[in-house]
């Protein structure tokens, strides 16, 4: 952890400055066979070290300004569950220490500073009616929060928040630990949080509780998350920084989540109805959509932005370059002037690129 890296985030945010912040790692590290969806529990930190480390940093890469530690469900709820508490500590310092690794030499490699960043999420046991709940759930970030700053976390990421009753816990700790909080609450299709709250009034809340940046994740892609983000930076004003991170599909009016997105093309044997978490291959927004998401936010006045489940490398690329960024990876951009059938240089065949049209 750097103090410099800490004050330099919290300035930055105050300011306006844009900060691209990738996440989406559970579903990219299960799209690349090193997870179990359903379960969905980051044990590839401790199974394969390598497989994260090359997500983080092809995320960074990408454009990210932010190596997130993926600790989405790393809990000890969900350790619980699979039998794994005793590997709970081991996990979020694993990684927490790959993320580092990224963020320090990615920073030199490309001459631009990477912040190291803790990661907390739902609890999945939070009952607003249930005291003892919310003392088992300040124990779990308390415990979390602390591993990640002993880490050299310079922020933590707190996302997919269900009730602002719960975010409000995960801020105290953050706070408690003296570090900058991003504080994202998730938007079902009841357009409300599960304790009734607005995400907008979620967001003024969490605001006036002292959070340096407040928005939302996850559940909802970029046509239904944009009025969502729109909502809630009215409700803030200026002077807030705002993050927005839609799911990387396309969820519409009528399936404003991707809990409940159909596939009428489908015809495979599948077992189950939903598409979700393992059948939303076809339900994938495009990366011009998602850049077209960021720059509309962005213009609006949200300044923390990225991709959650569902976003690729190529997606936070794209959405990199509509904030006018020039990535690493720009160098492999699409450049479709060179294509066979449908380029432009002079060089190319004409009876083949005539024959576009048809093909």
């Amino acid at each position: 952890m750097t103090e410099a890296n800490i004050d330099r985030f919290r300035q930055a945010v105050k300011q306006g400055e844009t900060i691209i912040l990738a996440g989406g790692y559970l579903f990219e590290v299960e799209r690349r066979g090193y997870l179990t969806a359903g379960e969905f529990v980051p044990k590839v930190a401790l199974e394969h070290p390598e497989v994260l480390e090359h997500v983080t940093r092809d995320f960074v890469r990408a454009g990210s300004d932010v190596a997130l530690a993926f600790t989405y469900n790393g809990h000890r709820e969900k350790m619980r569950i699979i039998g794994e508490e005793h590997n709970l500590e081991p996990l979020n310092r694993a990684a927490m220490r790959i993320a580092r690794k990224v963020a320090e030499e990615e920073t030199e490699a490309l001459g631009r500073p990477i912040y190291l960043a803790g990661n907390i999420s739902n609890s999945n046991i939070y009952d607003p009616d249930d005291p003892a709940s919310h003392t088992q759930v300040r124990e779990m970030y308390r415990e979390m929060v602390g591993w990640a700053k002993e880490e050299g976390a310079e922020l933590i990421v707190a996302e997919t928040m269900y009730y602002y009753g719960e975010a409000k816990i995960a801020l105290e700790e953050i706070h408690a630990a003296g570090l900058p909080a991003v504080m994202n609450v998730a938007v079902f299709a009841t357009g409300v949080l599960r304790d009734g709250i607005t995400p907008a009034e979620a967001c003024s809340r969490l605001a006036a509780d002292g959070a340096e940046v407040v928005g939302t994740n996850c559940f909802r892609g970029p046509a239904t998350m944009q009025p969502v983000v729109h909502d809630i930076l009215d409700a803030v004003g200026d002077g807030t920084a705002v993050c927005a991170m839609p799911a990387g599909f396309r969820t519409t009016h009528e399936h404003p989540t991707f809990f409940n997105l159909p596939d009428d093309g489908d015809a495979s044997s599948r077992a189950g109805e939903r598409t979700f978490p393992d059948a939303l291959e076809a339900q994938n927004a495009n990366r011009y959509e998602l850049a077209d998401f960021a720059k509309d936010v962005r213009e609006r006045g949200a300044n923390v932005i990225g991709i959650c489940c569902g976003g690729s490398v190529i997606h936070h690329r794209a959405l990199a370059e509509a904030l006018g960024r020039k990535t690493y990876l720009s160098r492999y951009a699409p450049d479709m002037s060179k294509h066979f059938m449908y380029g432009s240089d002079e060089t190319l065949k004409a009876h083949v690129t005539s024959f576009g049209d048809e093909a």
